[in-house]
């Protein structure tokens, strides 16, 4: 009996260890990233337009980029959730259906992000997890919005000189970006059982994943996140022990 309670109690710690149970807040997990993950000038890049940006959060914008929308925000750098919060959270009954305790000051009951946010621990959790948040011009945070990514094959870009896509409430990214997209949609789906990848977008991002590996930064990155946050991401670990980083 003692064998098995130890069994369990082990496979149990083995299961909490493989998700972000250290940072329940979105806020902190973007300041921790500011302060203690991008630390110099070459590693202060956007994922998706490679715009260089300072410590002040203040973005110079590549050569040619335009931003038709969200003008104000193109200056500024913003944390993106790379598999967007919408798409994990609709997951969770406070997200869809609110909460007893999600009610306003004025008595009017309220749901989505902000009921999520309030009541559920697991739900803080996942959308702190640092693994799957990035940095990206605002305009472009904006315009992507929680779309997901697909190929959308000969069209102009959406923002000049930057080779993102938007149509039809889906998005391509750079090809750049597309390894490190694709490994922080395998991680979440790997770890989280309130986030699942349909079996195209698995595919894409498989896809992704096989063609564009892992480069130092994205192991570096990973490394020092996992100092801090004290999980780890075996999708980019075991991708960077084989390359050799």
């Amino acid at each position: 009996m003692k064998t098995l309670l130890f069994i369990s109690l082990f496979i149990t710690s083995l299961f909490c260890v493989a998700e972000n149970t250290s940072l329940q807040s979105f806020s902190s997990a973007k300041k921790k990233l500011e302060r203690e993950i991008y630390l110099v000038e070459q590693e202060r890049l956007t994922l998706y337009c490679k715009a260089a940006f300072d410590d002040n959060k203040n973005i110079t914008p590549p050569l040619g980029f335009e931003s038709p929308k969200h003008k104000k925000r193109s200056t500024r750098v913003e944390w993106e959730h790379v598999v967007p919060a919408e798409n994990f959270g609709r997951n969770f009954n406070e997200w869809r259906a609110g909460h007893e305790q999600c009610v306003n000051s004025k008595g009017k009951a309220y749901k989505g992000r902000r009921c999520a946010e309030k009541i559920n621990l697991e739900y803080r959790y996942m959308q702190a997890d640092m693994y799957n948040i990035y940095p990206a011009i605002g305009s472009v945070n904006a315009g992507r919005s929680n779309y997901n990514f697909v190929m959308l094959g000969n069209m102009e870009n959406s923002f000049g000189s930057c080779e993102f896509k938007i149509a039809n409430k889906k998005a391509e990214p750079p090809e750049p970006s597309r390894g490190m997209i694709a490994r922080a949609y395998l991680y979440m789906d790997s770890t989280y059982a309130n986030y699942s990848m349909s079996r195209q977008q698995r595919q894409l991002m498989n896809a992704w994943h096989n063609s564009h590996p892992v480069e130092p930064w994205e192991c570096e990155r990973t490394e020092r996140i996992k100092a801090i946050q004290g999980n780890e991401n075996k999708v980019v670990q075991e991708s960077c022990q084989a390359a050799g980083f």
